[in-house]
């Protein structure tokens, strides 16, 4: 089975506030690019990562989290799959992430 990218796209809506949108896979191969782009955000004082396009994250993707949120500080997670919030929530990482789920991002656009 190929290997999906990890795609980043980087946006600032206001100042002292990024959002990254990913899409593909937050695993080994992929997580130092998370960490790499969010080392590039200077001066952020908030950071959004919006999840809903990633389809698999292992335990380089929750360690690349943390890694962000230590150099970054505000950290909030969106569109949180149901797989991926289960494994925030036995890893106990929810408790450190602010987390929003896929269907919390659906009822407050609905």
């Amino acid at each position: 089975m190929p290997h999906q990218l990890l795609t980043i796209e980087v946006s600032r809506p206001d100042a002292g506030h990024a959002r990254l949108r990913l899409t593909g896979e937050l695993d080994y191969d992929t997580a130092p690019e998370l960490v790499a782009v969010a080392a590039g955000l200077h001066g952020e004082q908030q950071l959004t990562i919006d999840l809903s396009g990633v389809g698999l994250c292992d335990s380089s993707g929750l360690s690349a989290l943390l890694i962000v949120r230590r150099g970054v500080g505000a950290i909030r997670l969106t569109g949180v799959s149901p797989q991926i919030q289960q494994l925030l929530d036995r890893t106990g990482l929810t408790e450190l992430l602010s987390v929003q789920s896929a269907d919390d991002d659906l009822r407050a656009t609905g």
